[in-house]
């Protein structure tokens, strides 16, 4: 859902050859990124036709197993991280606001007897209106989960039912007003571009949004991604001319409210911006445990990357029988990331900061040198897409309208 707008095609070529030597280039160490956790909970009670998000039926939960399983987990990835700090914790899905009370009371129980949690800053939940209830939150907020974000998407009953979303206008804003009673730091997720939106109903979306006065919103275009419902069967969606109109109406009008925009698609309040999210954009290490979660691991010569079963009767067998068997498999992917894919891995996350992203955090994260991205920088100021200035790397206005294209100079 994260895509940037296209006004017009812009095609670039890149015929440099690098004079860079990656194949002799060793991955080194010296500092550690920030590490943050990831869990994720696949389930929902019902699957929106736009997502392509690991999910799948709420009515096949097994919650004790799969608390089981993401313990299993956790513990044959300590060894991988003894003795880093944690960041920030990101609780997704999937709908962890289904979770029972008694099962976000062993996910935290497990993380803080297993993982360093007195230097954790943020942790986050995310939950669905659907399936919010006043009770869970306050006992959410009693457990330690200090940010909560909400699926909000629309405040548009006749977009809700198109996004085929579970909940209505009314539950959006009373899930609102309960999160108010018990959180401080709250994120509502809305989307623009949907299915027949006007600019009046996107500019109607953002007033109800602001006069919640959250400290965050992210703000989506709904793309029509591959494998999803949406995909097979397309909705009359805006053209792009009416959907930059709305894209630029979403900035225009958040900046007039004091919402700041920090990266492609999050705007914050001062001092708001998403901890966990910052450390995924400044390329930091993050470890994800449950079906189908991803991870970034550096190490003092080398940086992996994994991904999990993503079924989670899979994953549930997996994992337990890393521990009863030890022959368990849990992990189904394993990448171990040479120099030369550095700069795009870097810059496809860095360059969505609207503010960039410093040459020492490039070199810190990486272990290479400025030279190693130098051939790119400059064919990217040749093209107006990137600024260099005071050490800062970020992308141009131009730039921003146009983040693929200038990612893919890094490839």
């Amino acid at each position: 859902m994260n895509t940037i707008l296209y006004k017009v095609p812009l095609i670039i070529k890149n015929n440099s050859k690098s004079k860079n030597n990656f194949e002799l280039e060793e991955i080194k160490f010296s500092i550690l990124p920030p590490l943050s956790v990831y869990i994720h909970f696949p389930w929902c009670e019902k699957k929106c036709p736009y997502c392509d998000f690991n999910s799948h039926d709420a009515n096949t939960i097994d919650e004790e197993n799969y608390l089981i399983a993401l313990e299993y987990d956790l513990i044959a990835t300590l060894p991988l991280i003894w003795g880093r700090r944690i960041y920030s914790v990101f609780i997704g899905g999937g709908t962890p606001s289904l979770i029972s009370v008694n099962g976000m009371k062993k996910i935290m129980q497990m993380l803080n007897n297993l993982l360093p949690m007195h230097t954790c800053q943020e942790i986050t939940m995310e939950a669905n209106p659907g399936s919010t209830d006043s009770e869970k939150f306050q006992a959410f907020a009693d457990l330690g989960i200090n940010r909560i974000s909400l699926g909000i998407q629309s405040f548009n009953d006749k977009h809700l039912k198109s996004l085929g979303r579970i909940h209505n206008n009314y539950q959006a804003q009373n899930a609102i007003e309960i999160a108010q009673k018990y959180f401080s730091n709250i994120n509502l997720d809305l989307m623009f571009a949907l299915p027949e939106q006007t600019l009046n109903q996107c500019l109607e979306d953002l007033s109800k949004a602001i006069s919640f006065d959250t400290n965050h919103l992210s703000y989506y275009h709904l793309t029509l991604e591959p494998n999803t419902y949406f995909a097979k069967y397309p909705p009359n969606i805006p053209d792009n001319d009416s959907a930059f109109d709305m894209h630029d109406l979403v900035i225009q009008t958040l900046d007039n409210n004091n919402y700041n925009r920090y990266e492609i698609s999050a705007y914050s309040k001062k001092n708001y911006e998403s901890k966990h999210n910052l450390n995924y954009w400044n390329f930091g290490d993050y470890i994800g445990i449950g079906a189908g979660a991803h991870g970034k691991i550096s190490f003092s010569d080398k940086i992996i990357r994994y991904v999990k079963h993503k079924h989670p009767k899979t994953y549930i067998s997996q994992a337990i029988n890393l521990i009863d068997a030890q022959k368990g498999r849990h992990i189904i992917e394993e990448k171990r990331l040479t120099a030369k894919e550095l700069p795009f891995e870097y810059m496809l996350n860095s360059l969505r900061l609207i503010n960039g992203s410093s040459i020492q955090n490039f070199i810190s994260n990486t272990s290479l040198g400025y030279h190693y991205i130098d051939e790119q920088i400059n064919l990217a100021q040749q093209k107006n897409l990137l600024e260099v200035k005071n050490n800062i790397i970020r992308p141009s206005k131009l730039g921003l309208c146009f983040l693929n294209d200038l990612q893919m100079l890094f490839l």
